[in-house]
């Protein structure tokens, strides 16, 4: 990480010069939910070209995919979850974490409401098929992290990627799923139609440390060591402009949130739309700063059902940089 550092200092001592738009492509898997939040609010109230940074934005199906395009180059900078950095320095493909804009995952398992009497533990989870944004994804490391603790394998349920919008939906009022882990809006909406029983829910502080066993750290903006060295004046202007974002989330009400996003992201029903954003509205960081202690429990948690962290000798220290927030926090 110092090596990092050091290399950052440099290339901003070699930075464009200033008013110069820096190109920055960035991949996310599912914008329009509400875990994702903040960057809309970047998009929406023009942070991006305020920090001096012009963001390109692919929307993708699903976290595996944002780290699939960050590894593969056809993405500089990804939002995911923080799980992503710790399983890429196990398998020796490095990605560091600039920015944690989730204080906890916002990820919710429910059962079908036609299942929910079968469920009383994770291990009834067995046999199951059950919906997550992607394979792969952090929703998918939720469940089967929850499947580990009650003595089941990965493979003793089905994982199936149903996405974060309306093709989750569709597939909950099918019936093609018998329980998902998801966000909002989609959950809240998807209880509103009483589709789901909510059984473990990590919208909240005490319901992430009863999943996890303590705080787990949420959603964060990544990307690879090489490029951060290369390109330290596109990375600090990005992470200036979601932290500006988190600040103005914090400050703002449900109501005035949702007047800020396009009307499709409250999928047609606007007043669950603003009762999804009033319900994960805190778990969303004031200012972009890592939590204390949530990097080691996240870390405790994927060696418990990930074989390659298991193996793997992991130093934290290279999975994330708070030197980038700090630096925008000194601008506010």
């Amino acid at each position: 990480m110092k090596r990092l550092l050091m290399s950052v200092a440099l290339a901003l001592s070699l930075a464009a010069p200033a008013g110069a738009q820096e190109k920055v492509r960035l991949a996310v898997g599912g914008k329009s939910g509400v875990y994702y939040l903040p960057l809309p609010v970047v998009e929406r109230l023009g942070y991006f070209k305020d920090a001096g940074v012009d963001v390109e934005v692919a929307d993708v199906a699903g976290g595996s995919r944002t780290l699939q395009a960050i590894v593969g180059g056809s993405a500089d900078i990804g939002m995911g979850n923080f799980d992503h950095p710790i399983q890429m320095q196990a398998k020796g493909q490095p990605v560091v974490a600039l920015l944690q804009y989730g204080r906890f995952p916002g990820f919710v398992l429910a059962m079908m409401a036609g299942k929910a009497d079968r469920y009383k533990s994770p291990a009834d989870l067995k046999g199951m098929k059950i919906g997550v944004t992607a394979p792969g994804s952090a929703t998918n490391f939720m469940a089967a992290y929850m499947m580990g603790r009650s003595g089941l394998k990965t493979d003793d349920a089905s994982f199936i990627g149903v996405g974060v919008t309306s093709t989750a939906l569709a597939a909950a009022r099918r019936a093609e799923i018998d329980a998902i882990v998801s966000s909002d809006p989609m959950i809240t909406l998807m209880e509103s139609e009483k589709l789901v029983k909510i059984v473990a829910d990590a919208r909240t502080p005490d319901g992430t440390r009863a999943i996890y066993g303590g705080p787990y750290p949420g959603g964060v903006i990544y990307a690879t060591p090489a490029y951060i060295a290369k390109n330290p004046k596109a990375v600090q202007g990005v992470v200036d402009a979601f932290v500006r974002s988190l600040q103005w989330i914090a400050r703002s009400s449900a109501e005035e949130i949702a007047r800020a996003m396009p009307e499709e992201y409250a999928l047609g029903n606007r007043p669950i739309y603003v009762r999804a954003l009033e319900m994960s509205k805190p778990m969303f960081s004031p200012d972009g700063q890592f939590v204390p202690g949530a990097v080691e429990t996240a870390y405790a948690v994927l060696k418990q059902f990930d074989p390659a962290v298991a193996a793997a000798t992991v130093d934290l220290s290279k999975t994330h940089t708070d030197a980038f927030v700090k630096k925008a926090l000194e601008k506010k």
